[in-house]
């Protein structure tokens, strides 16, 4: 018997333990081998396995002499999926890798796989064609400890104070800081947490890879009811520390890379035109002049800095101390 058919077979069994242990007869490896015209020896197999893959709250009663989910509402079930919707599943699987080494990776893979094997027994999932037709190249992430990840996650949730030792991009040594957990911000594949700092009395934003001895406190906190995320960050460019205040950018890319400019989506309140000579005129609003110095600058010659003044100038300065490199 193929993998493949293997795989099909074992789904319908699940689902049918599955159905048997819901129904509150507490069937045991004898009954279920008798109804589902297997051995006792694979009934306890897929008992298991519903444990590792499903994590399934699955117990014996020694007194009634058979299996019980400690859960009541836990079930296994098919899940009915169009054509599309199987392609995205199985594209799903290769979006992984540009999480490959990251906190998430072994929790998407499992849901994924979860997934899979909740498919209907007359449907299998083939994902081998995509690995030859396509390549994904993923941001790259700063190394996160994973137990940290958890920990501010947790603290997120339970609104627990956070503790952790930090290194700004610009230091070499680790500063003490304590914070109330506000929002987490996934920027380009790297992770922040946004929160009220107890030694700089203001909100402040902290890279999780320069983030260590992270301890989640069991003192709590009440999130401001003022506190609004989207005036730390600008969904379109990106997130910078302390950067709150709007300004609008008016930038002149030229025809060479004219058609990139028309293409990409600055902000959903944008402005945009294509002159004669093909270069393109560009305006939005915006709180990162960091983020779209960073982009200016990566772009050289083919981008000019029309407004506002204070984003001229940091541009200069930056070209000046480049220059005065070389």
């Amino acid at each position: 018997m193929s993998d493949k058919r293997n795989n099909k077979v074992q789904r319908y069994r699940l689902l049918q333990i599955d159905e048997e242990i819901r129904s509150g007869k507490f069937p045991n490896a004898t009954s279920l081998s008798k109804k589902i015209e297997v051995s006792s020896r694979t009934i306890q197999r897929d008992i298991e396995y519903m444990r590792d893959m499903y994590n399934a709250p699955i117990e014996f009663d020694a007194y009634k002499n058979g299996y019980y989910y400690t859960e009541e509402n836990f079930y296994i079930k098919s899940v009915p999926l169009s054509e599309g919707e199987l392609f995205s599943v199985a594209l799903f699987d290769q979006l992984l890798e540009q999480y490959r080494n990251t906190p998430l990776e072994n929790d998407l893979r499992s849901v994924f796989k979860k997934i899979e094997m909740s498919l209907p027994n007359k449907i299998t999932l083939d994902s081998s064609f995509l690995q030859n037709q396509t390549t994904f190249i993923p941001d790259q992430m700063g190394i996160i400890n994973p137990e940290n990840f958890s920990k501010i996650f947790s603290a997120l949730k339970n609104r627990h104070v956070l503790d952790f030792e930090y290194r700004p991009l610009q230091k070499t040594t680790w500063m003490t800081r304590r914070i109330n957990p506000l929002h987490a911000v996934c920027q380009k594949g790297n992770w922040y947490v946004m929160g009220f700092c107890h030694d700089k009395k203001d909100i402040r934003v902290f890279n999780f890879s320069r983030m260590q001895n992270v301890t989640e406190s069991k003192e709590e906190f009440d999130i401001p009811e003022d506190f609004n995320p989207d005036k730390y960050f600008d969904k379109e460019i990106g997130i910078w520390l302390s950067a709150t205040k709007k300004y609008t950018v008016e930038l002149l890319i030229s025809a060479e890379i004219g058609t990139f400019a028309l293409e990409r989506s600055w902000n959903k309140n944008q402005k945009i035109e294509q002159r004669e000579d093909g270069s393109v005129w560009v305006s939005f609003e915006t709180t990162q002049l960091p983020e779209v110095k960073r982009w200016v600058l990566g772009q050289g010659k083919t981008v000019k800095v029309l407004g506002p003044d204070e984003l001229i100038e940091q541009v200069k300065e930056e070209v000046a101390a480049v220059m005065g490199m070389y």
